[in-house]
């Protein structure tokens, strides 16, 4: 019988935690560490007394993130693994021996790398997600306005279908600087709103200005346009980043396809798509769903290089959005619900469009899907598609063209002709066109 041979002799596993992280090297009793930065070069000159050249780490939380970045920097080649993969025998559990079984599974070559992308990315993905928190804040912000301007019986937010739009926010901000005719306040709307909504905005606006109400609505317009500041400064910095990407790998892609437009919370962010464009060396935003905001979301959160993930299927599977399978023997059943991760979940958003829309034949397919199995299936199985679609744009070059909903109800309808003639030849009937 073979013996397994280990692939990193010269191997540490760590075992991360909040006040204290534990370091296992082979032959050498196990040590630990404090927390702080000074203890984590402490960590690393330990390591490197021990001619270790891999290190292998618990993904736990964001503690991970500092000790990845000093030992990075110090040469280290580190693997952050799924604690789910380095599970310890029940028992077992403590955090010695955690970072010690962590060191042997990863010595024999045992647990697999998580994705960790390059330190740009990480900055990119910094900024990005501080920005979808600042939008998710000033949201909360919005609901406060509305509840206080539904308390003064305003009825802007039954008129109109964005009380945070131009319109809405010139009108409250006028209100709160103390203006209460209504022909007045009207005037600050666009004209094709006032052609469309003009009588029925006058009546909302007709409303009992309590001096308490009032003071709520500053308070929430304050806080939303807070956010919004907050937002702002986000793009600024998530544009140099973009820049020094773009200069750092520019593979001078241009293409003729129109700049699809960015409906809500476009970044303000100078030549975003050339950027983009730049970067990827293609235009994933020919695909449905996606804009130069999505792809700006899918850069922060899986980079430019597509290869690290071998195939499609791997690609799918770790954003979480192939079905699971589990079979043993005779058993074969769905297996436990992998979670979607956020470069996933940017792809579910996307389908989510797709399913509203009346143009993508994509979007024939999400709703087939929908009323066979639910909504919650049809966004995952149409994000599978779109992700698959956006793989291999860049692993094989392929072009989207978008062949539209009569193309695909085509398509459907010669692929259940074909069923249907198998069934036919099945039970020796014979099919006649009508």
């Amino acid at each position: 019988m073979s013996s397994l041979s280990k692939i990193y002799p010269k191997s540490a596993g760590i075992d991360i935690g909040s006040e204290k992280v534990y370091v296992s090297v082979e032959d050498q009793p196990v040590r630990n560490f404090a927390t702080f930065t000074a203890s984590y070069r402490e960590l690393s000159s330990y390591l490197k007394e021990n001619s270790i050249t891999h290190v292998a780490m618990e993904a736990t939380g964001i503690y991970w993130i500092t000790l990845y970045d000093v030992l990075e920097s110090d040469g280290f080649d580190v693997t952050l693994v799924n604690p789910a993969d380095s599970k310890n025998l029940p028992g077992r559990k403590t955090d010695v021996q955690d970072c010690q079984w962590i060191q042997q599974l990863f010595s024999y070559g045992l647990l697999r790398k998580s994705f960790v992308p390059e330190d740009i990315v990480r900055k990119l993905r910094v900024y990005t997600r501080m920005r979808e928190d600042k939008l998710q804040m000033a949201s909360s912000h919005i609901q406060h306005m509305q509840k206080a301007m539904i308390q003064m019986n305003i009825r802007l937010p039954e008129v109109l279908s964005q009380t945070h739009g131009a319109s809405g926010m010139a009108m409250i901000k006028a209100i709160l600087e103390g203006e209460r005719n209504a022909e007045v306040l009207l005037s600050y709307c666009t004209t094709s709103l006032i052609k469309r909504k003009g009588v029925n905005i006058l009546l909302a606006l007709e409303g009992n200005y309590k001096e308490e109400y009032l003071f709520e609505l500053q308070q929430a317009y304050d806080g939303y346009m807070f956010y919004l500041d907050q937002v702002a400064k986000c793009d600024q910095e998530a544009g140099k980043i973009l820049k020094e990407y773009n200069s750092r790998s520019d593979k001078g892609y241009k293409d003729n396809h129109p700049i699809k437009p960015i409906r809500h919370n476009k970044p303000e962010i100078k030549h975003l798509h050339e950027l983009l464009l730049g970067i990827h060396g293609a235009n994933p935003t020919t695909l449905p769903g996606l804009t130069d905001y999505s792809l700006m979301k899918l850069t922060a959160e899986l980079g430019n290089d597509i290869t690290q993930w071998p195939t499609v299927k791997n690609f799918v599977s770790w954003l979480g959005l192939a079905p699971g399978k589990h079979q043993s023997g005779k058993m074969n059943k769905r297996s436990r619900k992998k979670a979607v991760t956020r470069a996933g979940q940017i792809f579910k958003q996307a389908a989510q469009s797709i399913l509203l829309s009346k143009q993508p034949g994509l979007g024939v397919f999400a709703r087939r899907i929908k009323a066979r199995r639910g909504a919650g299936i049809a966004i995952k199985a149409t994000a599978r598609k779109i992700a698959e679609l956006y793989y291999n744009i860049f692993s094989t070059g392929m072009e989207y063209v978008e062949q539209g909903v009569k193309r695909y109800e085509e398509k459907l309808k010669e692929q259940q002709l074909i069923f249907l003639q198998k069934k036919a030849n099945e039970f020796n009937f014979q099919l006649v066109e009508r």
